[in-house]
């Protein structure tokens, strides 16, 4: 059989075969647990439980050290429980690929703060990770370190320290580059185009305009409820690899009706299917434009207005930044963006565009020139 990985062999049934040591009989000759499952990676994890069931025996006894990825793979259960499949798959992924590799030999009570930096610096220098994701890593590991603590106290003495996560100035169009890109989109409108122009002018996310279906959009009401949002998501230990998922919005504040413009209910009126579940992207209830098609579709229309690496979430970006420009209402854009407090909004999405910026310097000139004008 084909070996990956320590114990870990492909069977000629194409399924992945795992054994570990469970002891010895009374002859001294080793005895044997088994795994199996039909991906790699699903029989490692199945591996890793195994091995945790024999070594929570054995320390019982105190025959030995309970391992670290004990707890990695207990908190892993725990936190499971009541989350999405989406959160879920990122726990173990994270878990799986950066987290059980690096501390799956260490003993618990053998933890210390110059190993969590080892381990911090290793996805930042060897792996090449960025700050951000190498923070949110390190958010995962800080919450199974305190979970280990509530057995073992002296993991509260660890420090973790986290990488320095520069704030990238988020892109948003300029007023010109919004016009050529409104052009484009209502010449020849087809609804992937309609779709475009829809989130652009409610700051909708990509993943809520790809799960948008007929019946969330009333044209008595004049209203879009954002109920659900789509994604595609790793399908672990089984094919294929990946799948679409279509779940509430990632917060209740998310969930939230937005009010249309007469101008977008006329469009609506003329772009949307008859049949109330079909989705709006396909006019069909059994086919979905995902997330990532949406984008390219996006980037093409970028190309086609020259206007270079135009990505999804920029269209959320120029919207919120359009509202703020026009004195539109703080609480009020909060509430159709969706985000959990008004200050989410003002920091993280509305950025005031030069121009903007110098019309209120020019507005605070006037409080302050001299009242002859002069200039010494």
């Amino acid at each position: 059989m084909p070996k990956r990985g320590e114990n870990i062999y492909k069977r000629k049934d194409n399924r992945w075969e795992a054994r570990f040591e469970k002891g010895r009989d009374e002859n001294g000759k080793i005895k044997y647990g088994y795994c199996y499952a039909r991906t790699y990676k699903e029989v490692r994890l199945k591996l890793f439980s195994a091995k945790k069931l024999y070594q929570n025996n054995q320390y019982s006894r105190g025959n030995a050290k309970k391992m670290f990825s004990d707890f990695i793979l207990d908190w892993l259960r725990v936190r499971s429980i009541g989350n999405t499949e989406s959160t879920n798959s990122k726990y173990w992924y994270v878990i799986n690929n950066h987290i059980l590799p690096f501390f799956q030999n260490a003993e618990t009570e053998s933890l210390s703060t110059n190993m969590v930096f080892e381990f911090s610096n290793g996805l930042l220098n060897e792996k090449q990770l960025s700050g951000k994701t190498v923070f949110d890593i390190l958010v995962i590991l800080k919450s199974v370190i305190k979970f280990a603590a509530k057995q073992i106290p002296s993991l509260n003495t660890l420090e973790i320290v986290f990488p320095k996560v520069e704030k990238k100035e988020p892109e948003v169009l300029t007023r010109a580059e919004q016009t050529l890109l409104i052009d484009h989109l209502t010449k020849n409108m087809d609804l992937k185009k309609f779709g475009t122009l829809l989130s652009l002018m409610t700051g909708i996310r990509i993943g809520e305009l790809c799960a948008l279906q007929t019946k969330d959009i009333s044209l008595e009401e004049k209203t879009l409820h954002v109920c659900k949002t789509m994604q595609r998501i790793k399908n672990h230990g089984s094919e294929p690899k990946t799948k679409i998922v279509v779940t509430p919005p990632k917060s209740d504040k998310s969930n939230r009706i937005i009010p249309l413009s007469d101008w977008l209910i006329l469009l609506c009126k003329k772009m949307l299917s008859d049949n109330r579940e079909a989705y709006l992207l396909t006019s069909c209830a059994d086919s979905v434009v995902e997330p990532r098609i949406m984008q390219k579709e996006v980037k093409k229309y970028g190309k086609a207005c020259c206007i270079e690496n135009l990505h999804f979430h920029v269209l959320r970006h120029t919207f919120a930044t359009r509202c703020v420009e026009e004195n539109f209402d703080i609480k009020s854009l909060s509430e159709i963006l969706g985000h959990q407090s008004v200050q989410i909004t003002l920091e993280r999405y509305v950025h005031s565009s030069m121009e903007f910026k110098r019309s209120n310097m020019e507005k605070m000139t006037k409080v302050f020139e001299p009242s002859d004008h002069a200039v010494n």
